[in-house]
């Protein structure tokens, strides 16, 4: 390594042309695969095939169906659905549903299937059969039965008539994917053409395909907004940081090529971008420009010593390589260990951007000082390039008032500490989007008015082939449903057994009385008979009943609710059902909002996990580095406190630690290191090969690094803050974090970083942890 490190930077300089023409196409060639990328709106991409809770969903849709929905709400602005005019509206709406793609079934007020005995014949027809002709007397009649109907009320149509839902379902394909972009165009085009219609009624469009579609509205607006912002400010700042054209055009196009190169791999890999992956440009594009910044700010101070051009790239090369590859490579630990995430897309970003992280390590060491080696550069710069602050005074302040620096500290670290009791790990996926996106405004109106959104599925079974006719499994779903109801935040409980009941009731003359589950198997069998044969095409029981009639479907839906709110609700029906169930009819709840909610836990344990081996992982490399376990110590302190700070001001201000946050501490960890890895090798060069004392040597490391750890930290913040201006919670989140984390470690490495070394290496010109000859060569750098 040492050698390398002496030659390196001569022999770029020396074949700066040919590094120019063999790695510019190469880059290229690489960049060409950005145009097979795609972008995935599934949302069942953040669970891994392995997850238990998806595995579950699964196994419910694989019995019955999967269901996807497009919900169309209808809202008249004279608060009645119930005249001829909104009721022609929404079936017109109704009718429309049906030319949707793969429409499989078609639900609303008008189609709703409403019973009546004839005889020894079961009538069953339309609600609303011609709205156009309706008397007002048969439009209150219609009103009284749908507000009377368990399945019309709060899942169809509102408690007070005031707005009504139109329902179309696609059952997809096990394993294959609705075409929910295709879908969500057309029923804009509806919505569109609804609304120049019936200009004097509101229309919202929601449901699970506008939601996949919503995932990529997000993607779509992270990728093609922030990353241009993104460029920009990074742009900007390197600028005014450099000022220098020149060196600003360099470290700029290095980035991009590398970027380029890197999503072009992921196009040639075939690795589809998501919501999440989608910020791995922006987190590339900041992170690329830091390594560019420290080469650049070292080849600026060399030429301003009076080194030519070329000697200055050479020298530049040669003092930053061995801490540019250090820092790579514990960044990359750092986003590699979010493969130990419980969620796909998570994993996604770390293998992007850790190809990203590479791939500008060896461009900054070859590419960059090869284009600086071409461009004209002045060697005469008349004023050292500093973005804010002036290190040498920034050195003297902190060696005066070392004292008052740690006890501020530690003040800091304990107002800080008070804010983890106020964390909660808990989430809601529906709150990922704000309220710029039309989804979430439909869906906000929709659970405000008709109906929730969280919903939680179980498969009831009944022991046997058959058995869901038995009076015992009925009446238990029925208690379990009557249960349910008196739940808070329950706003619709969907089981047969109400069908049962409502047939039990008309097969009676419509008489109330006999609204109640039928006594005997064999009568309730014949009913069900008897209304499966008489349903129209896209009402069958299939999605409620499974091939054995066996078991059936069983659905709550709620208002919106929190992770934990769900979890804590599943967790109560399963104790209901094992004390007043038999043993097999006892389960767990299941559904796609539920597995959301425990997906949070599950990532927060396997990324603590991920975090204490990346720990370990760096510790290693930086004992083989520093050689000493003391000073691996010192390096670890001021690492590990930004992330606990700012975990604590989170607590403080917003509480809420959900996906987003449960990866940050594995990402931020291998990227704060850098500022530390490069101050603690400026510091150590300072001790033994100079001679310095410990104060002298704080002061030297300020001098020679502490303007780059500065551009680059401001750097690092301020692209991160350009996803924390996302209107998706996930990446808002994640940035403003992952901003705060690396801001506060700046902190900590201009005021305790030196203090702990001042404090704990006090042989007087001698660094007293290494005794090898090699050590020279291993602080020879930066």
């Amino acid at each position: 390594m040492t050698w390398i490190e002496n030659h390196l930077g001569e022999w770029v300089v020396r074949h700066r042309w040919g590094i120019i023409l063999l790695t510019v196409p190469t880059i290229l060639v690489c960049a060409a695969g950005i145009t097979r990328i795609r972008i995935s709106n599934d949302t069942r991409v953040f669970f891994g095939a392995d997850n238990p809770d998806y595995q579950k969903l699964k196994a419910l849709e694989h019995t019955y169906s999967r269901e996807q929905t497009v919900d169309f709400l209808v809202a008249p602005r004279d608060g009645n659905i119930f005249t001829r005019e909104t009721l022609t509206a929404v079936a017109e709406l109704t009718e429309a549903g049906w030319q949707l793609p793969r429409s499989a079934a078609v639900h609303s007020i008008t189609n709703y299937q409403s019973m009546r005995a004839e005889g020894d014949d079961l009538i069953v027809e339309d609600l609303v059969p011609d709205p156009n002709t309706l008397t007002e007397a048969q439009l209150e009649r219609i009103r009284r039965k749908a507000l009377s109907e368990t399945g019309i009320v709060d899942l169809l149509l509102s408690r007070r008539g005031h707005v009504a839902g139109v329902y179309v379902g696609f059952v997809a394909p096990q394993d294959s994917p609705t075409p929910t972009s295709e879908i969500a165009a057309h029923a804009r085009r509806i919505l569109d053409d609804f609304r120049t219609r019936h200009p004097d009624i509101d229309i919202y469009l929601t449901g699970s395909v506008i939601m996949d579609e919503a995932f990529a509205e997000a993607s779509r607006r992270d990728l093609f907004t922030l990353g241009p912002i993104a460029f920009l400010v990074m742009s900007s700042l390197v600028g005014i940081s450099l000022r220098s054209s020149y060196g600003t055009f360099s470290a700029v196009s290095v980035t991009v090529l590398s970027l380029a190169a890197a999503m072009g791999l992921v196009g040639w890999l075939g690795v589809p971008m998501n919501a999440v992956s989608v910020g791995a440009p922006v987190l590339m594009l900041t992170l690329a420009v830091a390594d560019n910044i420290h080469l650049l700010t070292t080849m600026f101070h060399y030429l301003r010593h009076g080194y030519s051009k070329h000697a200055a790239v050479a020298k530049s090369v040669q003092v930053n390589l061995k801490a540019v590859c250090l820092t790579s490579i514990t960044t990359v630990i750092g986003f590699l260990t979010m493969n130990f995430s419980e969620s796909p897309p998570f994993r996604d970003l770390g293998n992007i951007v850790g190809i990203g992280v590479l791939i500008d390590m060896v461009n900054s060491i070859l590419l960059l000082p090869a284009m600086m080696a071409v461009l004209p550069v002045s060697t005469r710069l008349s004023r050292a390039r500093t973005l804010w602050v002036n290190p040498d005074r920034l050195a003297d302040f902190v060696i005066r008032r070392r004292k008052p620096v740690v006890y501020a500290m530690l003040a800091v670290t304990a107002v800080c500490s008070l804010g983890w009791f106020g964390i909660t790990l808990d989430d809601n996926f529906l709150m990922y989007f704000d309220r710029s996106f039309a989804f979430r405004r439909a869906t906000d109106f929709m659970i405000e008015n008709l109906r929730g959104w969280d919903v939680i599925e179980y498969s009831l079974p009944s022991g046997r082939s058959g058995g869901i006719t038995d009076p015992e499994y009925m009446a238990t779903v029925d208690r379990f449903a009557a249960w349910y109801r008196q739940q808070p935040k329950v706003v619709h409980v969907t089981t047969l057994v109400d069908t049962f009941k409502r047939l039990n009731r008309d097969m009676n003359g419509g008489d109330e009385r006999f609204y109640r589950l039928p006594e005997q198997s064999d009568l309730a069998a014949q009913y069900l008979l008897f209304y499966e044969l008489s349903l129209p095409f896209g009402h069958d029981l299939n999605n409620v009943i499974d091939v054995d009639r066996a078991a059936s479907r069983f659905t709550v839906t709620f208002e919106s609710m929190s992770a934990a709110e769900l979890r804590a609700m599943d967790e109560a029906a399963g104790r209901w059902l094992a004390e007043n169930a038999p043993a097999h009819m006892v389960t767990t709840g299941t559904g796609l909002s539920l597995a959301w909610a425990h997906i949070t836990a599950r990532n927060i344990g396997s990324m603590l996990l991920a975090s204490l081996g990346e720990i370990l992982t760096i510790s290693c490399i930086m004992v083989f580095v520093l050689r000493s376990l003391k000073f691996v110590v010192l390096f670890l302190i001021p690492n590990l406190m930004p992330p606990f700070l700012a975990f604590g001001i989170w607590g403080m201000t917003r509480g809420q630690v959900g996906l987003a946050l449960s990866v940050v501490l594995s990402m931020t960890l291998g990227i704060i290191v850098d500022d530390t890895i490069h101050f603690f090798i400026k510091y150590l060069q300072a001790r033994k090969v100079d001679g310095l004392t410990p104060e002298e040597a704080v002061r030297s490391a300020f001098h020679t690094v502490g303007s780059a750890i500065g551009i680059t930290t401001v750097v690092l913040v301020a692209g991160f803050a350009v996803m924390a201006v996302s209107p998706y919670r996930l990446s808002e989140e994640m940035g403003l974090m992952c901003a705060m984390v690396i801001g506060l470690a700046l902190l900590v490495d201009f005021f305790l970083s030196p203090t702990l070394l001042m404090r704990f290496d006090r042989e007087d010109g001698k660094l007293a942890a290494v005794r090898e000859p090699q050590m020279d060569q291993q602080v020879s750098c930066l």
